[in-house]
């Protein structure tokens, strides 16, 4: 496993002081481009080669949130490959080792001059290698969403929620998602679902279903209703 030390800082902290889920997500991204860039398949490998991997889905189980000035490791490791999937896990542990989160995602491979998917070649597998899957309870790639969701207020895509491909970054549908949690949830275990990708000055309309009192699902919509991102939350 490939992994990074660092440290919980106080930009990185909620309100309760804690690591913020956004910022779990982005330790995960980090260390997936750090392996990339070390192994000299980083951002400028990519464009070289018309190459894009996008995420298709996340899901997140999070052991506990650390404290602002934790030491944490931050790992990553391929696992499979199957036609235009990659899969890969990632584990955040903390100083003596024990576990803080670890999480499952899918991700596709897109050929950027095509403008579609394309298959995972063996030379694009053997960049990575193939480790043992980690030991957890594997959710589906897909989430159904309930018809019965309640609207919420609109947002409208900022240049500073775009990433280096012009794309709405991942971990900001996943903040849009949790502005419709109440303050005082906290969430164990997060799914999201990508399906469109939002660009700048889309507007994203939220559709929010409690499901039960542990179970929500936020459903990140365009104006006719087709979800950029389907969220799904489940709370200690």
């Amino acid at each position: 496993m490939y992994t990074f030390e660092s440290r919980v800082r106080y930009s990185e902290i909620a309100e309760d002081g804690l690591l913020a889920l956004p910022a779990v997500i982005d330790y995960m991204q980090d260390c997936t481009n750090f392996q990339s860039e070390d192994l000299g398949a980083g951002l400028e490998y990519h464009k070289e080669h018309g190459l894009m991997w996008v995420l298709n889905s996340w899901q997140v189980v999070m052991e506990r949130y650390p404290a602002m000035g934790e030491k944490i490791t931050v790992g990553t490791q391929a696992y499979a490959y199957e036609k235009m999937f990659g899969y890969r896990n990632f584990l955040i542990t903390d100083s003596s080792g024990e576990c803080i989160a670890k999480a499952n995602s899918i991700w596709v491979l897109m050929d950027l001059k095509k403008g579609r998917p394309m298959i995972v070649t063996p030379e694009i597998g053997d960049i990575y290698g193939k480790a043992e899957p980690l030991q957890m309870e594997y959710a589906p790639r897909k989430i159904k969403v309930p018809k019965d969701g309640l609207s919420r207020q609109k947002f409208i895509v900022h240049s500073f929620q775009l990433d280096t491909n012009k794309h709405v970054n991942n971990r900001q549908y996943i903040q849009m998602a949790m502005e419709c949690l109440d303050k005082e949830d906290r969430v164990k275990e997060l799914r999201v679902e990508y399906k469109k990708q939002a660009v700048l000055g889309d507007e994203i309309y939220p559709s929010v279903c409690q499901v039960n009192e542990k179970e929500v699902i936020v459903s990140l919509n365009a104006e006719g209703g087709v979800p950029f991102a389907v969220v799904q939350f489940f709370l200690f």
